[in-house]
């Protein structure tokens, strides 16, 4: 028989707001921890490693704007541009300045939360999809600013080499190296986004996004808390590009285009809006599809089309399933693949019963 809640005596406040209150809970997050951290890291291919290493960046930029988006309820298109205003910031200071890596990457996620908070003041006037256009121009705007500000990227397409980190002085840069350098900050994130929702402030975040004309009267400073989430977000958001610098060694506008802001906000929406474990399937999902278009098409698409075709087919099949898949779980399900795992974990809480 599984541990269920009937079956848990909780004597405690701490023992009732615990993270994981349930035995279950626990011994599945230890499994988690032994397979991510003891046994994946040791046993899969360097390739693949890679790839779970874009996954763990991934993941750390859905969580942010899973934060402002699905508990908040405060559109942005703009995702891509903290992100690019937190790459640069490291950059420059590990450049220019010769800072480390634990100095830059605060500082980065610092300087994209300050961006974002400026950017997220038309909150208190506008909403929906004139907010939408408002992060829109956000990220036109900061992107021109990169481009053409040469004291901050080197000129138009300029490129900033970045140094690799390093821990204990030792340089880190194997895939296996980075892949627990990234799921150290994976875990930080995780863990932070669950404790925030749970606390006063993610209490508010819900209370705007369910209804902000009710959470004013009942004494919620909206203005304040639609800025902190703007901060926030823009802070995971920064943290991520400068996770995506040091992992590719490079800091490049064109690694944070509006097409990433759009990816982002695509891994919120099929994952599940306002959960911690959606952002995370969707971020994992949307990262795989791609490969997985690129293998299927390599594999089946020369029965059908020319080599050098399947080459130009598949940026554009990639772009229609995301199209297609944003629509089927809006329409079909909208709480996206979190929900469809609530479901299989709610059949076997009940089973064998019905109900």
């Amino acid at each position: 028989m599984i541990h269920r809640e009937c079956g848990v005596l909780k004597t405690t406040y701490e023992a009732d707001m615990a993270l994981y209150p349930l035995p279950i809970a626990r011994w599945t997050v230890a499994a988690l921890a032994v397979l991510f951290f003891l046994v994946l890291p040791f046993s899969v291919h360097e390739y693949y490693l890679s790839i779970v290493n874009l996954i763990a960046i991934a993941v750390v930029g859905a969580l942010g704007l899973n934060i402002l988006v699905g508990s908040t309820g405060q559109i942005s298109i703009g995702h891509g541009a903290f992100m690019s205003v937190g790459a640069y910031t490291a950059a420059n200071f590990a450049v220019r300045l010769g800072a480390p890596f634990w100095l830059a990457l605060p500082l980065g996620g610092a300087m994209a939360a300050l961006v974002g908070a400026v950017v997220g003041i038309p909150s208190l006037r506008i909403k929906g999809l004139y907010l939408a256009i408002a992060t829109l121009a956000g990220q036109l705007i900061i992107e021109w600013t990169i481009n053409h500000v040469t004291w901050i990227s080197g000129g138009v397409q300029a490129s900033i080499e970045m140094p690799r980190p390093a821990f204990l002085g030792v340089e880190i840069a194997s895939q296996r190296g980075m892949y627990f350098f990234l799921m150290f900050f994976v875990v930080l994130a995780v863990v932070g986004t669950l404790n925030l929702l749970r606390s006063r402030i993610g209490r508010a975040f819900i209370a705007i996004r369910d209804h902000d004309i009710a959470a004013e009267i009942i004494g919620i400073n909206i203005f304040r808390y639609k800025l902190l989430a703007f901060a926030i977000s823009s802070f995971y958001a920064g943290v991520t590009g400068v996770l995506y610098t040091y992992y590719l060694g490079i800091a490049n506008y064109e690694q944070f285009q509006i097409t990433v802001s759009i990816d982002y906000l695509a891994m919120i929406i099929i994952g599940g809006l306002g959960s911690v474990l959606g952002a995370i399937f969707g971020a994992i999902f949307v990262t795989l599809l791609p490969i997985v278009i690129r293998y299927a098409m390599e594999a089946l698409g020369g029965l059908v089309f020319s080599q050098a075709s399947v080459l130009n087919i598949i940026p554009n099949l990639r772009l229609i399933l995301f199209g297609t898949l944003i629509v089927f779980f809006l329409v079909v399900e909208p709480e996206g693949l979190n929900r469809l795992w609530r479901n299989i974990r709610n059949y076997f809480r009940v089973w064998p019963f019905a109900y």
